[in-house]
């Protein structure tokens, strides 16, 4: 660490021969394989073991203990001995379940604490005659790096600055075109923050500085920050409160500047132990919000971002990134853990994608980002048909609100929930979902309602797939809906088949025309609905 408290490196430097083989050594069981990463941290000390699809992780196993490592070290050069004694105790019950799981790898690191304290190397070495598992401890650079792989994991169009904040350090990173660039680690965290003499305004002076000499080695010029960290995420979750914000999923959530300052300015006069039980931040975490909030004013005030988004992806997710081949770090998670989920849970897996390529006729114009949302409804339309009926709709919903799912912001949230309540039934929303809509316009709900109807009808038209069955037309000039049914298949457009044809149609504001490849019914017209043109 250098006088100023920083150290920068302008270049990735590879791990992958300091990690060893790959977590998933064969890609043709990539899927199938559990990986776990042990990160032991300045606060923290957590195991997650990922499973399932790995460009969108699920995670089979996720635990924390604050044992705070870091704290005092600053005056002791020592890691805390009750911290260490806990994080033992930790890491040993970690080495037993990791056995217990029947792991495909383990990958264990020790961050900022391990590396600066003078006890270090002799804590590594106690755990590693303890457990007999490696602990690799990593530099300030590489923390920050793998850290921005981690946002890349759940972002792959990231662009901007990554900030990870720690107990003892604070990482800096920039990420675009699926990269990390520049990177930078510093003592901001919050343990040594608590040191600095001179008072407050001392405080904000040091943090300022800091900072400030940074400024010409990453730039300011950064449309988008990312936050990665606990003492982040207790902010946005209190951000949340004052907004009276009604999706409390951290991960993608977005703040402005002005936003995130009015909150640093309401938090100064809160009680924190009621913020505490109003929010279910933890006591440990929400004592350092206080030293985060003069951080990230500091932030603000030096590198000016536009947009603000919290990530709940961070270093151990940047470890499952890092052995990624170029291919797989492409794909988009979003629609990878959409995938997933249908070949685990859908009773037809592959359907999804006959149902989008039957469904694609009503959006010829759509944009991009649009389509990536219909085909992520498609591939999750009958995930939770093994729900009770009655509630079968409002779990889909939540499936969709509620998972954990990279590569979606809350807007993509709430219109994906919607789409897919409205597969499963044609009137209204639960009381307790009309909150969530204020996060969606007009126009959006009135397109989540109108996707949601035509999977309504798609999916139960042809058991095999409604491309076997006919093909939709749709001319939105001429305010037209058409179905045309394959001959040896028009009996398939029984009478519930034609009622959710009609709902569908009357969601459009558009008439109808069923006919089969040799013929034609006359056009049928519907009342106007509040409907909109697909798309």
């Amino acid at each position: 660490m250098s006088d100023a408290g920083t150290t920068a490196q302008t270049a990735p430097t590879p791990m992958r021969g300091f990690f060893g083989n790959g977590l998933f050594k064969d890609p043709s069981v990539r899927a199938l394989d559990r990986v776990g990463v042990i990160d032991v941290g300045s606060n923290s000390v957590r195991m997650v073991v990922f499973d399932g699809a790995a460009r969108s992780p699920a995670y089979f196993f996720n635990e924390k203990i604050l044992c705070g490592l870091g704290r005092g070290m600053t005056e002791t050069g020592h890691l805390n001995p009750e911290g260490r004694a806990r994080a033992m105790a930790a890491i040993r019950r970690f080495a037993l379940l990791s056995r217990e799981m029947h792991l495909t790898s383990l990958t264990m690191v020790a961050t900022a604490a391990v590396r600066e304290a003078e006890d270090g190397i002799a804590f590594k070495n106690e755990v590693e005659a303890a457990t007999g598992l490696e602990l690799m401890i990593i530099d300030g650079t590489e923390e920050a790096r793998l850290s921005a792989q981690g946002v890349l994991l759940g972002w792959p169009g990231a662009r901007g600055l990554v900030c990870d904040i720690g107990g003892s350090s604070m990482e800096l990173a920039e990420v675009g075109d699926n990269t990390v660039g520049r990177r930078v680690s510093t003592a901001l965290g919050p343990f040594r923050l608590q040191q600095v003499p001179g008072g407050k305004k001392g405080l904000r002076q040091h943090i300022a500085d800091t900072l400030g000499a940074l400024r010409d080695e990453l730039g300011a010029d950064h449309k988008a920050l990312y936050l990665v960290g606990g003492s982040w995420r207790a902010l946005a979750r209190l951000d949340m409160e004052r907004r009276g914000y009604p999706l409390t999923v951290l991960h993608e959530y977005a703040m402005t500047p002005r936003s995130i300052r009015k909150t640093l300015s309401w938090l100064e006069g809160q009680d924190l132990k009621k913020l505490r039980n109003d929010t279910g931040i933890s006591p440990e975490r929400i004592v350092l919000v206080p030293l985060a909030t003069v951080v990230l004013r500091q932030i603000l005030n030096v590198f000016r971002p536009r947009e603000i988004f919290v990530s709940s992806y961070g270093i151990r997710e940047g470890l499952l990134f890092e052995q990624m081949p170029d291919a797989l770090r492409a794909r988009d998670p979003l629609i990878e853990a959409c995938r997933h989920a249908e070949a685990a849970n859908a009773r037809l897996p592959g359907f999804g994608r006959k149902l989008f390529d039957f469904l694609m006729p009503l959006y010829r114009n759509a944009p991009p980002d649009r389509l990536r949302l219909i085909r992520a409804a498609c591939l999750l339309h009958d995930v939770n048909w093994r729900a009770h009926p009655d509630y079968r709709s409002e779990s889909c919903f939540d499936t969709a609100t509620r998972a954990n799912l990279g590569g979606l912001d809350h807007k993509g949230r709430v219109y994906l929930g919607l789409a897919l309540m409205n597969r499963y039934k044609n009137t209204g929303t639960d009381s307790r979902l009309t909150p969530l809509l204020k996060l969606l316009d007009e126009s959006e709900i009135r397109q989540a309602i109108m996707l949601g109807r035509a999977m309504r009808f798609g999916a139960m038209f042809s058991i095999g797939g409604p491309d076997t069955a006919g093909a939709l037309r749709y001319f939105p000039k001429k305010k037209l809906l058409e179905l045309v049914l394959d001959p040896a298949m028009q009996d398939l457009f029984g009478e519930v088949a034609e009622q959710r044809f009609g709902a569908l149609a009357k969601t459009l504001g558009v008439a109808v025309k069923v006919r089969t490849g040799r013929g034609s019914t006359k056009a049928a017209p519907l009342p106007a609905a509040a409907g909109t043109q697909a798309g």
